[in-house]
């Protein structure tokens, strides 16, 4: 019998549930992200804002802050597949968005970014660099689009323990990551 898309998402997130990080994991992989992903002064950074035990962002977008690069933070909508993502600095306000995920509160002043660099949440991730989201396909309906007019790499960070050692299902639709930072090593797919 095999198991569907969803079945492996509930083995993955009770999985990911019980991982115990180390204190200095956060740490590891921020390090990990700029030696290997170098962000430039003028370009954009989006990043998650984490919730329950997934890998936190905080402390990249802490350094990013203190940089001239922009941190977007997304916007989700239910009615809407694509994200958008909004321009967030240190001490704007956030309010819980479509699922529950802060984000940035929009204004008529709100900046609207296409980030070079977009850090994506995942659950698992295999050696092709697939990775099991939360199925409702929001990065992947804004990878597709944001990949046909620009360079955009795509990052997801996390555990070791969230590598599978077998493919995960794939679809046509489904975006690839070009990396996956663990605190362990940083795992590359692409050319």
């Amino acid at each position: 019998m095999s198991l569907t898309k969803q079945d492996l998402r509930d083995q993955a997130r009770k999985h990911r549930e019980r991982l115990r990080p180390n204190m200095d994991d956060a740490e590891k992989v921020c390090d990990l992200f700029f030696e290997t992903c170098a962000p430039q002064p003028g370009q954009s950074v989006a990043l998650y804002w984490p919730k329950k035990d997934e890998f936190s962002t905080q402390l990249i977008l802490e350094r990013l802050l203190a940089t001239d690069i922009s941190c977007g933070l997304p916007i989700t909508q239910k009615e809407e597949r694509a994200l958008k993502f909004a321009r967030w600095r240190k001490d704007d306000p956030l309010q819980k968005g479509a699922y529950g995920i802060h984000e940035p509160v929009i204004t008529d002043q709100t900046e609207w970014l296409e980030p070079d660099i977009i850090i994506v949440p995942l659950i698992a991730f295999d050696r092709r660099g697939h990775r099991l989201g939360y199925g409702a396909g929001h990065y992947d309906a804004t990878l597709e689009p944001l990949r046909r007019k620009k360079d955009v790499l795509a990052v997801g960070i996390a555990f070791a323990e969230q590598l599978v050692l077998f493919p995960l299902p794939a679809e046509e639709h489904d975006q690839p990551l070009d990396l996956v930072i663990t605190p362990e090593k940083v795992y590359s797919f692409g050319a």
